[in-house]
């Protein structure tokens, strides 16, 4: 099967526009006129694809600092410059699979979280596959509190569904390295390769439950550096630290695939 192709648009966050793998296009949109005018510290404009959240998801500056100011082409790579950090990207594609190399660069020591926050159009049948029995931490109400549990199922929840819609809204974060989607006969796998920087599988499923004032259907399915939302409520073994190089590097593979 052919690689996946992904689109960004450098100018606007360096957010992923298109990912394009067995036929069909995978990110989910949305009209937000907001977005294409957004610049850093302004509210989060949420118009679906794939953003890179880094240094938080949730939590101060909301979905990170990277999403919202303008990325720079080098050769083939793009970079983008924050207060604390420098983030670069290197996407290439071949045999199948389309790979996603990443190298952030800051004093020993910086402390963050990343996550390739991708917002998918599945139908209501679409269900993500982890390893079963993984730890899960799990955002009931959308919010701060989490509460233990393991994959698929946590506190009478089963998270590996995406829907039908039922207008609840959760998050988790599950203890794993690689997640695949699957829609029907169509699959996207991403595989996420980061050393010993601690490493998870973030899930935002939004079922029609949020916003409360004018609710929407989103689902999020994102490899992470860090194991929380809030680089503020990160213990110390929650979240990718820099060390004495001065740089973290990490790789993400996106494959796709069919099933019967």
């Amino acid at each position: 099967m052919p690689a996946p192709r992904i689109v960004t648009d450098p100018a606007h966050g360096g957010r992923w526009t298109s990912l394009t793998a067995g036929g069909r296009e995978w990110l989910w949109h949305r009209d937000e006129p907001r977005r294409a005018g957004v610049g850093p510290g302004d509210p989060f404009a949420d118009a679906g694809g794939l953003e890179e959240c880094v240094p938080t998801v949730r939590g101060t500056p909301d979905h990170g600092d990277a999403w919202s100011r303008p990325w720079r082409r080098a050769g083939e790579e793009m970079s983008v410059d924050c207060p604390d950090f420098r983030l670069t990207r290197r996407v290439s594609a071949g045999a199948g699979r389309t790979v996603v190399d990443y190298r952030l660069t800051a004093a020993p020591g910086y402390r963050f979280l990343w996550a390739a926050h991708a917002l998918l159009e599945v139908s209501g049948r679409a269900r993500a596959v982890m390893a079963g029995g993984a730890a899960v931490r799990l955002y009931p109400d959308g919010g701060a509190r989490w509460v233990p549990g393991s994959w698929p199922e946590a506190a009478g929840v089963r998270l590996d569904r995406l829907g039908p819609d039922d207008g609840t809204a959760l998050g988790a974060v599950v203890d794993a390295r690689e997640v695949s989607v699957r829609d029907g006969a169509d699959g996207l796998h991403f595989a996420l390769e980061a050393g010993d920087q601690p490493v998870s599988v973030a899930l935002w499923r939004n079922l029609g439950g949020f916003p409360e004032d004018t609710p929407y259907r989103s689902i999020g399915v994102e490899p992470m550096l860090g194991r929380v939302f809030d680089l503020a409520a990160a213990g110390a073994a929650d979240a990718a630290r820099v060390g004495p190089s001065g740089e973290v590097r990490w790789r993400l593979t996106v494959t796709a695939t069919r099933h019967r």
